[in-house]
């Protein structure tokens, strides 16, 4: 291999090493860079640092054509703040500061070229090259460059590179967040907060007096922050987190002792990525997928930290935060920690055995706790069947939400007795006004906003009593994983402190052991039942594929919903009912854009009065289609993992492409599209010039979906090709291979090469 073949091309090179030098010149070949064999070195190319850096061998090919493109990549020279004036008054006809194929302007823009000193001119065509150049004018803002010369591979790059590079070097930097000194501007900005108490605010654990004496010290050393430090109780109640409601606030994570410059021991926050747009904090399950993408582009560390704000959450807040906002304080979400931990413990360096195995043993603890503490005790916990549910402790209406997301609710109550929906929620939070009516509503609600599913008519007004397939599948699992690392790496015995739940609520304090002893066998035991028990009350034979159990009416939903293959990801389903539900629901729910929430049968007609839910047809979200690919995998369904998942990618890349870089929360995968007209919009679409985030969950499903494409899938989507029409070529060629296949080596035409299609493991 030849030096210049290991440079890099000038398409994938980081903005921060493209833009942050001056003499930053890309490492092509050129006719036009070249210096004539024994010729002397100008005084010119001597002073500058783009000609210097040319090389100076250079054979010069055959002409083939008078398009230079045959022998040269192109270079332009550009005047930045002028160029993008141009392109925004020409091309931007929508004025969104974005070139989307939505634009009706001319679609074509002509530059100069790095060689000819801008004399010679050339178009630069399309909706995507002139997105891009926008985005690339913005970068080179960033980096202070009136001026730059700019290689045409960053403008006609293959669109999954492209995508793929801003993630890994863009996306997830933008997404970073730590709770300190430096990073508590950024984090207590919450565009959710309604209250009059705009001002920034940190909440610090009880017994967490170190942490509260380094935030005062904030609080003193920085005063035009305004920062005001608050200690939670002991005990945290729904009537103590109703009573703050009015006073929100970010909640402390993990932090770490380091010593600063001036020798002085000090604290600084553990980093974690936040979902982006309005979401600006750590959620719950949104870093479950997230940490998976990290993982891919090689971010051990700030996946790890995840973790370990996880850890640190159930230590000290009782629970998994649906996010770490003062608000959240009583609602959790979906529990993915054990494969988390397992996957980053997984990645850790080998030669840190021991304090490897001494996290892996907190986190571990961390886990049980939860399992136990939150899952396996009342009210979550259906003591009848033994399943679980999502069911969040409150007071009142989330504040969260919109100012009038519960008008259509509360107006009715309003107008019997002739209020304002406005006094009347006033009246109604703060208990001058009962209503058990709303009450039952309000639970429902929480309980939907807790398991990430908000909102769907699969769980409207009914989730406090539905054990779902999703959240039992997910406690399979931790069963699952929790005894496999027990017995692997514990030598099947594990101690932690003893933990309360619903089997030992009578067990009078004093005779409460102050440990437990677990082995793998107790926790294989506990996976046992859960499984018993969703294919008693979840599964429907006829139909093929699982359903929810509603605990109050004792009797099995019928909403037909993609978490199904949540017992696939899990391990739960058998062989059989794996194979049932690749036949008779993956149908179901495969769309042209992915896999679809539900289906449209279930979700029933839509009128003005009864709107789209957006966990419902016709939407698609990354944790389905993560949790879909990796549970067919894991049952030998490869080719259907590479399908679904390459119809999310296509997707993705073609909105990237056709809307500037446009990286969002959701898609409509039936009418493929990310405007979607749903009570919450989309996150991840309002930004000027560049997209700076993405959304995190969507980012991580990209680059995860990455390695289930093969070299032709991955050559299809750098193509934008119809996922329909490819998987009909692709179905014609297998079909084909397999005849060939099957016919003897006599029989075989002389001419015919065999190609056997191999499975492809990401």
């Amino acid at each position: 291999m030849t030096d210049t073949a290991r440079l890099p091309s000038a398409s994938n090179v980081p903005a921060n090493e493209y833009y942050a030098h001056a003499n930053y010149v890309s490492r092509h070949r050129t006719f036009g860079s070249a210096k004539k064999p024994g010729a002397s070195q100008t005084t010119e190319n001597a002073d500058n640092p783009l000609a210097a850096a040319r090389p100076t061998n250079y054979r010069r090919q055959r002409r083939g054509s008078h398009d230079d493109k045959a022998i040269k990549p192109r270079r332009f020279l550009i005047d930045v703040e002028e160029t993008q004036r141009l392109i925004l008054e020409q091309e931007d006809t929508d004025g969104d500061f974005q070139i989307t194929v939505n634009d009706i302007g001319p679609k074509v823009i002509t530059l100069g070229t790095a060689d000819s000193a801008g004399f010679n001119k050339y178009d630069v065509r399309g909706t995507y090259m002139l997105s891009n150049l926008l985005q690339e004018l913005s970068l080179a803002q960033d980096y202070g460059r009136k001026y730059v010369v700019l290689d045409e591979a960053r403008l006609n790059e293959n669109p999954v590179d492209r995508l793929s590079r801003m993630i890994r070097h863009h996306f997830w930097d933008g997404l970073t967040r730590r709770i300190d000194a430096e990073g508590l501007e950024t984090i207590s900005n919450d565009p959710k907060n309604r209250s009059r108490n705009t001002g920034p605010r940190i909440y610090i654990p009880f017994g967490e007096d170190e942490v509260l004496e380094y935030y005062k010290g904030v609080q003193l050393s920085k005063p035009d922050l305004h920062l005001e430090v608050e200690q939670l109780p002991q005990d945290i109640t729904a009537k103590y987190v109703q009573s703050i409601n009015e006073k929100p606030g970010i909640l402390a994570l993990a932090m770490t002792k380091y010593t600063d410059d001036h020798g002085q021991e000090n604290l600084k926050g553990v980093p974690f990525v936040v979902p982006g747009g309005r979401f600006n904090e750590m959620y719950g399950w949104d870093s479950y997928f997230e940490s998976l993408g990290l993982l891919v582009d090689g971010r051990l560390e700030l996946a790890k930290g995840m973790v370990d704000n996880f850890v640190y959450e159930i230590q000290h807040y009782g629970k998994i935060l649906n996010a770490n906002r003062s608000y959240y304080l009583t609602r959790t979400q979906p529990p993915f920690l054990t494969d988390m931990m397992i996957k980053v413990y997984d990645r850790l360096p080998l030669t840190l055995e021991v304090e490897n195995n001494q996290w892996l043993a907190t986190t571990l603890t961390a886990c049980i706790k939860e399992y136990f503490t939150i899952w396996m005790s009342e009210p979550r916990l259906d003591p009848e069947t033994g399943l679980s549910r999502f069911y969040s402790e409150g007071i009142g209406m989330p504040p969260e939400t919109e100012a009038t997301h519960f008008d259509h609710v509360i107006k009715p109550f309003a107008d019997a007795q002739c209020m304002s929906i406005e006094d009347y929620c006033k009246c109604y939070n703060e208990g001058t006004i009962v209503e058990p009516a709303l009450d039952t509503y309000f639970k429902h609600d929480r309980a939907v906003r807790e398991s990430g599913h908000d909102t769907t008519y699969r769980l409207d007004n009914c989730c406090a009593d539905i054990a779902t397939v999703d959240l039992n599948a997910l406690l399979y699992k931790y069963e699952t994983d929790i005894a496999e690392t027990i017995q692997t790496l514990f030598g099947d015995k594990f101690e932690t402190p003893f933990y309360m739940r619903h089997e030992t609520r009578l067990m009078a304090e004093e005779d409460q052991p102050k440990t437990m002893v677990h082995t793998s066998a107790e926790w294989l035991e506990r996976a046992r039942i859960r499984q018993d028990k969703l294919n008693k009350y979840c599964w429907n034979e006829e139909r093929g594929m699982f359903f929810d159990y509603d605990t109050r009416l004792k009797a099995m939903g019928h909403y037909e919903s993609a978490t199904t293959f949540y017992t696939m990801w899990a391990g739960c389903a058998d062989r059989d009912k794996a194979e049932r539900m690749m036949t008779s629901a993956l149908p179901l729910f495969e769309v042209k854009g992915g896999i679809v929430s539900g289906t449209e049968s279930s979700r029933g007609h839509i009128t003005l009065s009864r709107p789209n839910r957006q966990w419902d047809f016709p939407f698609g979200w990354a944790p389905h289609q993560i949790i879909s690919w990796i549970g067919f995998e894991r049952y030998g369904f490869v080719e259907e993992a590479k399908r679904t998942c390459y119809r999310w990618l296509y997707t993705i890349t073609k909105s990237f492409v056709d809307f500037n870089g446009v990286v969002p929360e959701k898609f409509d995968i039936v009418n493929m599209t990310h405007k979607v007209q749903v009570e919450y919009g989309n996150v991840g679409v309002d930004f000027k010039f560049i997209p700076r985030e993405g959304f995190g969950w969507m980012n991580a499903s990209y680059q995860v979906g990455l390695g289930y494409m093969d070299r032709g899938l991955r050559r299809a989507l750098g193509a934008v090709m119809d996922p329909n029409k490819v998987f009909k070529s692709r179905e014609l060629e297998m079909n084909r291979q397999k005849e060939l296949q099957s016919m003897s080596m006599d029989d075989q035409p002389p001419d015919v090469t065999t190609h056997v299609v191999r499975p492809h493991r990401p």
